[in-house]
Protein backbone atom coordinates (compact mmCIF):
# COMPACT_ATOMS: atom_id res chain seq x y z
CA UNK A 1 0.00 0.00 0.00
CA UNK A 2 1.09 3.49 -0.77
CA UNK A 3 0.97 6.13 2.14
CA UNK A 4 2.50 9.63 0.55
CA UNK A 5 1.84 12.47 2.68
CA UNK A 6 0.19 10.46 5.16
CA UNK A 7 -2.91 9.24 3.26
CA UNK A 8 -3.01 5.53 1.96
CA UNK A 9 -3.71 5.62 -1.90
CA UNK A 10 -6.15 3.26 -3.02
CA UNK A 11 -4.69 0.56 -4.70
CA UNK A 12 -6.77 -0.34 -8.06
CA UNK A 13 -6.94 3.56 -9.33
CA UNK A 14 -4.39 4.70 -11.40
CA UNK A 15 -1.69 6.36 -10.06
CA UNK A 16 -2.63 10.13 -12.25
CA UNK A 17 -6.02 9.68 -10.40
CA UNK A 18 -5.31 8.02 -6.70
CA UNK A 19 -2.58 11.36 -6.01
CA UNK A 20 -5.07 13.52 -6.39
CA UNK A 21 -6.50 11.94 -2.83
CA UNK A 22 -3.92 14.08 -1.09
CA UNK A 23 -5.46 17.29 0.04
CA UNK A 24 -3.76 19.91 -2.30
CA UNK A 25 -2.63 18.11 -5.06
CA UNK A 26 -5.35 18.05 -7.99
CA UNK A 27 -4.84 16.59 -11.54
CA UNK A 28 -2.68 18.99 -13.05
CA UNK A 29 -0.28 18.92 -9.85
CA UNK A 30 -0.32 15.60 -10.13
CA UNK A 31 1.00 15.11 -13.38
CA UNK A 32 3.39 17.38 -12.75
CA UNK A 33 4.60 15.24 -9.77
CA UNK A 34 4.49 12.36 -11.71
CA UNK A 35 6.41 13.57 -14.71
CA UNK A 36 9.34 14.68 -11.88
CA UNK A 37 9.48 10.84 -10.93
CA UNK A 38 9.32 9.72 -13.73
CA UNK A 39 6.55 7.51 -13.31
CA UNK A 40 4.49 6.33 -16.06
CA UNK A 41 0.82 7.96 -14.73
CA UNK A 42 -1.20 4.45 -16.18
CA UNK A 43 0.34 2.47 -13.77
CA UNK A 44 -1.68 1.25 -10.62
CA UNK A 45 -0.59 1.87 -7.35
CA UNK A 46 -0.48 -1.85 -6.55
CA UNK A 47 1.85 -1.66 -9.63
CA UNK A 48 4.27 0.32 -8.28
CA UNK A 49 7.69 -0.01 -7.42
CA UNK A 50 8.95 1.28 -3.70
CA UNK A 51 11.45 2.91 -6.01
CA UNK A 52 8.80 4.98 -7.77
CA UNK A 53 6.74 5.66 -4.16
CA UNK A 54 9.85 7.15 -2.73
CA UNK A 55 10.50 9.41 -5.69
CA UNK A 56 6.76 10.80 -5.64
CA UNK A 57 7.07 10.79 -2.03
CA UNK A 58 10.05 13.17 -1.90
CA UNK A 59 9.28 15.18 -4.49
CA UNK A 60 5.87 15.89 -2.73
CA UNK A 61 7.62 16.56 0.62
CA UNK A 62 10.21 19.05 -0.78
CA UNK A 63 7.88 21.07 -3.52
CA UNK A 64 4.38 21.30 -2.29
CA UNK A 65 2.66 22.21 1.06
CA UNK A 66 0.07 19.09 1.18
CA UNK A 67 -2.35 18.38 3.59
CA UNK A 68 -2.22 19.69 7.77
CA UNK A 69 0.17 22.25 6.99
CA UNK A 70 -2.06 23.28 3.72
CA UNK A 71 -5.40 23.24 6.06
CA UNK A 72 -3.62 24.83 8.84
CA UNK A 73 -2.90 28.05 6.70
CA UNK A 74 -6.39 28.07 5.18
CA UNK A 75 -7.44 28.13 8.86
CA UNK A 76 -4.74 30.81 9.55
CA UNK A 77 -5.71 32.79 6.68
CA UNK A 78 -9.95 32.92 6.91
CA UNK A 79 -8.77 34.02 10.69
CA UNK A 80 -6.43 36.97 9.44
CA UNK A 81 -9.26 38.00 7.37
CA UNK A 82 -11.93 37.86 10.30
CA UNK A 83 -9.42 39.68 12.76
CA UNK A 84 -9.39 43.00 10.05
CA UNK A 85 -12.68 42.88 9.96
CA UNK A 86 -12.53 43.19 6.11
CA UNK A 87 -15.95 42.20 4.10
CA UNK A 88 -15.21 38.77 3.01
CA UNK A 89 -14.22 38.18 7.16
CA UNK A 90 -17.50 39.21 7.85
CA UNK A 91 -18.92 36.84 5.68
CA UNK A 92 -17.07 34.02 6.92
CA UNK A 93 -18.11 34.90 10.38
CA UNK A 94 -21.84 35.18 9.68
CA UNK A 95 -21.53 32.24 7.94
CA UNK A 96 -22.51 33.39 4.62
CA UNK A 97 -21.26 33.15 1.22
CA UNK A 98 -18.30 34.84 0.70
CA UNK A 99 -17.89 35.43 -2.73
CA UNK A 100 -20.58 37.25 -3.98
CA UNK A 101 -23.25 34.68 -4.99
CA UNK A 102 -26.78 35.81 -3.97
CA UNK A 103 -28.43 34.77 -0.67
CA UNK A 104 -32.19 35.51 -1.71
CA UNK A 105 -32.27 31.96 -2.96
CA UNK A 106 -29.61 29.32 -3.28
CA UNK A 107 -27.37 29.99 -0.29
CA UNK A 108 -27.96 26.63 1.78
CA UNK A 109 -24.97 24.86 1.41
CA UNK A 110 -23.64 28.46 3.60
CA UNK A 111 -26.49 28.73 5.60
CA UNK A 112 -27.94 25.23 6.46
CA UNK A 113 -31.14 23.87 6.50
CA UNK A 114 -34.20 25.98 6.26
CA UNK A 115 -35.58 26.55 9.77
CA UNK A 116 -39.21 26.47 10.12
CA UNK A 117 -41.73 28.42 8.21
CA UNK A 118 -43.67 31.31 10.42
CA UNK A 119 -46.87 32.17 10.50
CA UNK A 120 -49.09 29.61 8.85
CA UNK A 121 -51.63 27.90 11.23
CA UNK A 122 -54.54 26.43 10.95
CA UNK A 123 -58.18 27.81 12.12
CA UNK A 124 -59.73 25.11 14.33
CA UNK A 125 -63.01 24.71 13.43
CA UNK A 126 -65.65 24.73 16.90
CA UNK A 127 -68.53 22.18 16.61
Amino acid sequence: MARIAGVDLPRNKRIEIAITYIFGIGRSNGAEVLRKANVNPATRVRDLTEEEISRIREIVEREYRVEGDLRREIQMNIKRLMDIGCYRGLRHRKGMPVRGQRTRTNARTRRGRRGPAIGIKKKTVKK
